[in-house]
């Protein structure tokens, strides 16, 4: 798409709503890699101001815009309620979806792009990554109280935005298929690599079987539990509202709780050539699960929270398998910007499984104090 179609595009999606004033200005927003996102500055009669995101949904992402904007709608929605109960502010608490002129949540555009929009929630910062242990803690109470809020909200009847997303047993198969395929003669290169996930195969089943067994619940899940995708209260520093729901749909606390230890407890680079500087930081891992818990602690089972580490392992397994397939089937999936950088990430998130396994009794006891009495 043109510079100039892309202008008109955007005019005629503006014209779609009715923002309580004249647009001002559209400019590019944020750091995201997947939605194009915009911050509409508004001129209101009174003299006011008020600022809106505008995001086009990515169709590559996501094939199903309207099923995804259902899911936004309802659980923000419900969010929302919750938050008032407990005498909270709705309005920054949660996001919240403007609807179009015809009512609806999405519009699609002339090209057949779907677009949404959101109120700016203003006082707010986000940031890249947990740089000290009170902001990853503070990303903790943040995912910790999404789970406590949603704890009655019935998941079954949310929309898979991305079908057999935290499958396990599925990507190990996807690998395995690779691996036999293998049409770049990538193989030889990371035969130990191979083994590495091939060896854990029975691992790839723990959390699927507990939750086929019905002893871990399906849940409202976020699966995408960066710091980056919480709002920071700008004078109290507090995390203050979940973002990025793209995302939200069925699934495991557990595999929340993982994603953000995966990424979080420890401090080197996901494509880190160098593996002595690959280690699980176990006093992260305390820090993150003390804040998590106590918000979410009520709202677990015992068995959730047994499975926390469980959590934490499988989904840095889980993610190496994916960026190991990704290398052998010719870098497709995850943007590279140097040859065998799949091969490195592959090779961080092994080093990390097989920290967490060094450690593991140390993880279990940690969660074990957090088990109500």
């Amino acid at each position: 798409m043109s510079m100039v179609q892309a202008e008109q595009t955007l005019q005629e999606v503006l014209a779609a709503y009715d923002l309580g004033g004249t647009v001002e200005s559209a400019d590019r927003f944020g750091e995201g890699h997947i939605n194009d996102t915009f911050r509409v500055n508004v001129l209101l009669p009174d003299g006011g101001a008020r600022r809106v995101i505008l995001q086009r949904v990515s169709p590559v992402a996501f094939k199903e815009p309207d099923k995804l904007m259902e899911n936004i709608v309802n659980v923000t929605e419900y969010l929302g309620r919750e938050i008032e109960k407990l005498g909270g502010d709705p309005s920054r608490e949660t996001l919240s979806v403007l609807r179009a002129r015809d009512g609806r949540a999405c519009v699609t555009d002339s090209q057949g792009g779907a677009w949404r929009a959101f109120p700016f929630v203003e006082g707010t910062v986000c940031y890249q990554s947990a740089e000290t242990p009170e902001l990853f803690a503070a990303s903790g109470r943040a995912f910790g109280r999404f789970q406590r809020l949603l704890r009655d909200y019935p998941a079954h009847t949310l929309h898979e935005t991305i079908p057999r997303f935290h499958d396990t047993e599925n990507r190990l198969q996807n690998l395995k298929n690779a691996v036999a395929a293998d049409p770049l003669g990538r193989a030889k290169d990371c035969r130990a690599d191979i083994e590495f996930m091939l060896a854990r195969e029975k691992d790839c089943s723990a959390a699927l079987q507990a939750q086929r067994d019905g002893v871990l619940p399906l849940r409202v899940t976020h699966n995408d539990t960066k710091l980056n995708n919480v709002l920071m209260d700008e004078k109290t520093g507090e995390a203050l509202c979940v973002i990025d729901l793209d995302t939200v749909m069925p699934g495991l606390a557990i595999n929340d709780f993982g994603d953000s230890i995966r990424f979080g407890a420890n401090h080197s680079a996901e494509d880190e050539p160098d593996l002595s500087k690959v280690n699980l930081d176990v006093e992260l891992f305390e820090i993150y699960t003390a804040a998590f818990l106590g918000e979410a602690g009520e709202a677990l089972t015992e068995a959730e929270i047994r499975y926390l580490p469980w959590g934490a392992k499988l989904m840095t397994l889980e993610c190496g398998i994916r960026f190991l397939t990704d290398y052998l089937e010719g870098d497709v999936y995850f943007h590279t910007t140097r040859p065998g950088q799949n091969l490195d990430r592959t090779r961080t998130q092994c080093k990390l499984v097989a920290d967490m396994e060094a450690h593991w009794d140390e993880l279990s006891a940690i969660v074990e104090r957090y088990i109500k009495g």
